[in-house]
């Protein structure tokens, strides 16, 4: 049995460039802002609880170096934005004045220099394509997590220290703590707990070698960090930051795990096991094609989660999203939208999803019928 979607609102993208990237919403509940990025800046959009645009309350950022130079995340009341780039963390204000920097080792893997400014590099073949970390501020704003590669100037956690794990000051700047990631990244994401600003988590890709999950924990003097075992991608936290969202490496397996990692008796799914395959693909010999599930998606409320087959589905006709109740009740179940959804969807809370509009010039925001 399939659910309905209900369109709740569309959203107009913020830039029209074709250099900027996709429009994104970000923030929970009751701090919800619309964000895009250019070469040039990064526009912040504070929304109301209805998704409309709150007048005279675009903030923008300039950018201290292009989109492809690295990933960025905007504070929660949208005051400063901090750019992870190739040799350094920094945050900007409105005004583009630098609040401050922490410098690291360079992400392009053949390069051992301690870069102080991109223009260093800018110009460098090999430094167009370089591996990257991220940063991620935590939910009440007070600190940036900044996942690195090492060392920093003042020195190395270790000789064997590739990656660094960093707490710092959203005010000063100031390295709070500081963890070896234990990885070799080619890129990663932060994920915070909505609901405790002392935890985060970090979803570290190493392209092929594997996916690496760290949660960390804050207490105002020490940094735990928690090494979950295996390959797994971090989509998403519950509302209430007490369970997970994952997905495997090989995207085979979706699972909801406590907030320490640890996987909840009965919350994992096998895609071979429990997704149908796409109507409109082919069978040989009684073979079907495989389906697998998407690195996306994430909570819509604490028990039920938005997922999808997109990435399987795509070549043979309409993508397909799902919801999936994690007490038991309903399973796993099609959405069926007004129209053929674009895209992969994105867990807002509060009973709501969002879709890309087809052109990229808007997103749209979901909710279930009589769910």
């Amino acid at each position: 049995m399939s659910v309905h979607a209900r369109l709740h609102a569309t959203v107009p993208s913020l830039m029209s460039s074709p250099q900027a990237g996709p429009p994104e919403i970000a923030g929970p509940p009751g701090r919800r802002m619309l964000v895009q990025r250019s070469d040039e800046e990064i526009v912040a959009q504070p929304l109301d609880d209805a998704f409309a645009a709150i007048p005279g309350a675009e903030v923008r950022f300039p950018a201290p170096w292009p989109r492809s130079r690295g990933t960025w995340e905007v504070s929660p009341d949208a005051s400063l934005t901090v750019f992870a780039g190739v040799h350094a963390v920094r945050a900007v204000e409105p005004s583009g004045a630098t609040r401050w920097e922490v410098r690291h080792g360079c992400w392009y893997g053949a390069c051992r220099t301690m870069h102080e400014s991109y223009g260093e590099y800018a110009e460098d073949p090999g430094h167009r394509y370089p591996d990257g970390g991220s940063v991620g501020f935590s939910a009440d704003g007070a600190l940036v997590w900044a996942h690195v590669r090492g060392p920093l100037p003042d020195g190395e956690l270790s000789p064997d220290t590739v990656d660094e794990w960093l707490v710092i000051d959203t005010g000063t700047g100031r390295v709070l703590a500081r963890a070896s990631a234990e990885s070799a990244a080619a890129g990663s994401l932060h994920v915070p707990y909505p609901a405790d600003p002392r935890r985060m988590g970090l979803s570290i890709g190493e392209g092929q070698d594997g996916a690496p999950l760290r949660l960390g924990g804050w207490d105002g003097e020490r940094l735990d960090v928690t090494y979950v075992e295996g390959d797994l991608c971090l989509m998403s936290v519950s509302p209430s930051g007490e369970r997970l969202m994952t997905v495997s490496h090989d995207q085979n397996e979706l699972s909801v795990r406590d907030l320490h990692g640890i996987l909840l008796d009965g919350l994992e799914w096998d895609a071979e096991s429990v997704l149908p395959p796409h109507p409109d693909a082919p069978s040989e010999d009684g073979e079907e094609e495989p389906v697998y599930w998407d690195w996306a998606g994430g909570f819509v409320d604490d028990s039920t989660l938005v997922v999808s087959t997109v990435e399987s589905d795509d070549e043979w006709g309409e993508v397909r999203h799902w919801l999936l109740d994690t007490t038991g009740t309903h399973g796993l179940r099609p959405i069926t939208y007004p129209a053929q959804p674009s895209g992969q969807p994105a867990a807002l809370g509060n009973g709501a999803w969002a879709t890309p509009s087809e052109s990229g010039d808007a997103l749209h925001v979901w909710v279930a019928v009589g769910r």
